[in-house]
């Protein structure tokens, strides 16, 4: 007999004899025999066709439930994004197949349109895979950013989706709408479902006004309460030791987003956002006092793309470093032509408070003084000096002060091919904006530095754009201060070189809180975000023990080594000297590291790190080497082998710790010898030491 499945429901049967009729070595089939096997095959066919149908339903339930998951693989399988929408949208991150996050709610509140976000019904997913390469007008880790990732656009009835993307070094989703008119959105559900015995460095905060200056604290995910809110970006260690910082980016016409822990001790966290400032009135000679909000968040276009929540994946804290994700994210250059866009070292008075001394004038805020900084700067080949508070009053940038005589100044510099920068308050520069840039480009100036921001509500990351597209228009440069963190403006309009929301070294200047174990934690928790503009430089260092506040004479805590390694581990395209001319000229050999050390990369390496303890990093800019490592209060000693480097001989000029540092923290040497790619140095860091070193070709 012989059975012959045709499709799922059709089934012939071919009884036995009429092949074996013809055979001449078999007899007939008795007629009952015959019936028995007809009887045999029909019940057999009957329960074919169940098991088919079972199975066919099996297959169908499947396909349903795939079709309610998009599933996105970075380009080397290694990060792995999935979305979930069975009943409402959960996203979950993996890395190295181990979960970093575990399935979490994502989705909009919309006044108008509050369908939106529930109960999804798929319409289309659009896949883009993408290998490319940005050359960035400014270079900040690197002149050739690898852009490589896998996309899924996934859009549902009622006109709103989700973008997810995974790169291999990192996992980011953002909401999209494309609604007709302007809408308002209520709140945003942002959601990380992290493991209560994952670590995580949370930089606490307690207001939406806010200098975003803060600590990060280790401590266990779990451990962090609702009443806890924390800026971004928070960095999470997993048990298994990878890496997953968590940020945002391309935040333009929205409010920045933080996070809060929960009461459980699970290890979530839920987002939240500053609402939209509703009045205020003037708070000081320098900012606003919020007086009401509003009940929302935003009030924006209808069809946009919403910003990315990101997280930035490593295998340890060293990838971490080497970590662009955040710039990439950024929506690309808005500038037609970026040639005008000049990084630089800065000459800063503010943090020295103008303490010169050996001079025949009265030194302090006033034409004199900083014709001395201008001649200075030009004497060591800097590239600008900034006239910060006090060149005129600070609520009205028209109150000129009567000391400084702008004209001759601006003259004088562009005479000593020095740029002149204005520092400013946000304030006074919103009050009468068109006219203050015009007028600074009058003068000649080619920079502003905008302070005392203090908030990332929409309204004020407006005001951020809105300055570096207007700056960008007279060939400007921003440094905006007292600043929420980098969100991948930079990339947008790389003017805007650099940005405070740190805490930086101008804290010497009333605290003790400035330590080499915080120099240590910077680089791999709001680094991450972006540039910062630490204003390294100081001249006076002393030991933990010696250390004192000084508000006119200040000094770092750390060895002299440590301070000028921070010039290669921290990143910033406009970079400060912060002291004064006369502690820089009494230093010459420093001085000689300092001015010619570059400030952005072609490539950036990282050697060794333990986030708070200690980071090793190796940047390359054209044909030189440069490595700077630094240290908390144990000393170190760590082998860096040189296979970085191409085949040859090289020089290198090197500047460690003095044999005498633990007593006097200024005490360094410098040593040139001659290495190759087959080399291996060897460091030693003193208590809160430093090493740097230039490594150039022969």
């Amino acid at each position: 007999m012989e059975l012959e499945i045709c499709g799922f429901g059709a089934l012939r049967f071919y009884p036995a004899q009429s092949y074996l009729l013809n055979t001449p070595s078999c007899k007939p089939i008795h007629p009952y025999i015959c019936k028995q096997i007809k009887l045999f095959m029909r019940t057999l066919a009957q329960r074919l066709l169940i098991i088919l149908a079972v199975l066919t339903s099996m297959v169908l339930h499947t396909s349903a439930k795939e079709v309610k998951e998009v599933i996105v693989s970075s380009p080397d399988g290694k990060a792995v994004i999935k979305l979930d929408f069975t009943k409402n949208l959960l996203l979950s991150v993996t890395y190295n197949n181990q979960q970093v996050m575990a399935p979490s709610p994502v989705s909009m509140t919309i006044a108008e349109y509050p369908e939106a976000f529930l109960n999804p019904t798929r319409a289309k997913v659009i896949q883009h895979k993408v290998t490319a390469v940005i050359i960035p007008p400014v270079a900040e880790k690197r002149s050739r950013i690898p852009d490589e990732y896998n996309e899924s656009e996934v859009w549902f009835k009622g006109n709103y989706g989700i973008r997810l993307r995974a790169y291999n070094d990192g996992v980011a989703w953002r909401l999209i709408t494309r609604f007709p008119d302007s809408i308002t959105v209520n709140n945003e559900l942002v959601t990380l479902n992290m493991a209560a015995a994952d670590s995580v460095y949370y930089g606490d905060d307690d207001n939406f006004v806010s200098h975003s200056e803060r600590f990060y604290t280790c401590r266990a995910a779990g451990s962090i309460k609702s009443n806890q809110m924390g800026i971004l970006p928070a960095v999470f260690r997993k048990v298994n030791g990878s890496i997953a910082a968590f940020t945002e980016s391309d935040l333009l016409d929205y409010p920045g987003l933080y996070l809060l822990g929960n009461d459980k001790a699970d290890g979530s966290f839920t987002g939240t956002f500053p609402k939209v400032v509703d009045q205020m009135k003037p708070k000081t000679d320098r900012d606003y006092g919020i007086t009401s909000r509003k009940n929302y968040i935003a009030r924006t276009s209808g069809t946009r793309e919403f910003p990315w929540r990101a997280f930035g994946l490593a295998e340890n804290e060293a990838r971490l470093l080497e970590n662009d994700i955040a710039y990439r994210l950024g929506s690309p250059c808005r500038i037609a032509e970026t040639s005008w866009i000049k990084p630089g070292k800065v000459a800063w008075d503010w943090w020295n408070d103008w303490n010169i001394s050996g001079v025949p004038f009265t030194a302090g805020i006033n034409t004199a003084t900083y014709k001395y900084y201008i001649d200075f700067a030009s004497a060591n080949k800097l590239d600008y000096v900034i006239f910060d508070e006090g060149w005129s009053k600070p609520e009205d940038l028209e109150k000129i002060n009567p000391d400084m005589n702008m004209e001759t100044l601006f003259a004088y510099a562009k005479q000593k091919n020095i740029g002149i920068i204005l520092w400013v308050t946000g304030r006074a520069l919103e009050e009468k904006f068109e006219s203050s840039f015009a007028q600074f480009k009058k003068w000649g100036c080619v920079g502003v530095k905008v302070d005392f921001l203090c908030r990332d509500d929409q309204a004020m990351v407006n005001f951020y754009e809105r300055v570096a597209k207007t700056a960008a228009g007279y060939h400007m440069l921003v440094d905006f201060h007292g600043a929420y963190k980098p969100t991948g403006l930079s990339r947008t309009y790389p003017n805007a070189l650099t940005r405070e929301g740190v805490r930086g070294l101008e804290n010497v200047k009333w605290s003790k809180d400035i330590t080499p174990a915080h120099d240590c934690t910077l680089p791999f928790t709001r680094m991450f975000a972006g540039p910062m503009d630490y204003t390294p430089g100081a001249m006076h260092n002393e030991n933990q023990k010696t250390f004192t506040i000084n508000w006119s004479e200040p000094m770092s805590m750390g060895t002299r080594c440590h301070e000028l390694a921070k010039y290669l581990v921290f990143e910033s395209p406009l970079q400060m000297l912060c002291d004064n001319p006369t502690n820089y000229m009494k230093e010459p050999e420093c001085l000689a590291f300092l001015t010619k050390v570059p400030i952005t990369w072609d490539q950036t390496i990282c050697v060794n790190a333990s986030v708070s303890h200690y980071v090793t990093v190796a940047r390359k800019k054209g044909d030189d080497w440069y490595i700077g490592s630094i240290t908390d209060f144990s000393p170190r000693n760590f082998d860096v082998p040189l296979g970085f480097l191409a085949e040859g001989q090289y020089s290198v000029t090197v500047y460690k710790d003095g044999i005498n540092v633990d007593h006097r923290a200024t005490d360094f040497a410098i040593e040139t010898f001659t290495v190759t790619n087959k080399s291996v140095l060897k460091l030693k860091l003193a208590s809160g030491g430093g090493y740097a070193c230039r490594i150039t070709k022969l």
